[in-house]
């Protein structure tokens, strides 16, 4: 397994780790099977979406604070119920298929850390998967 540090820099923010777990997925000289792209954290997930606009990355970040608001009345005395509820939304972990040694991502696919309660220091396990046969 393979521990990459991300490191946001404001409380809520998309971060594209496509080039960290690439570089993972080459030392780790898998050809065929899969990677686990999983974060170890309750108020930040992993997602695969488009790379291209930077607008879909805003747009998606907008929309999840207006489904859970930051200050909503929630019970958690920490304060941070909203990252929790979007962690849990976004999820955890992304498995990526791996074929010929590279992912396949589709055209405009990267994949990010979405931090819900930064700025923090942030780890990202990559695990191999190697195909069965």
């Amino acid at each position: 397994m393979l521990k990459l540090s991300v490191s946001t820099t404001t409380r809520e923010e998309f971060v594209d780790i496509t080039a960290q777990v690439a570089q993972a997925l080459a030392e780790s000289g898998l050809a065929d099977g899969a990677l686990l792209v999983y974060s170890p954290h309750t108020t930040a997930g992993v997602t695969i979406n488009e790379g291209a606009d930077p607008d879909v990355k805003r747009d998606m970040l907008a929309h999840l604070r207006e489904l859970v608001p930051h200050n909503a009345g929630f019970h958690h005395a920490e304060g941070n119920s909203d990252a929790h509820i979007k962690t849990s939304l976004m999820g955890p972990s992304q498995l990526i298929p791996v074929s010929g040694g590279r992912m396949a991502l589709g055209t405009w696919q990267h994949i990010y850390l979405c931090e819900f309660d930064g700025p923090r220091r942030r780890i990202v396990l990559v695990q191999t998967l190697q195909a069965g046969g």
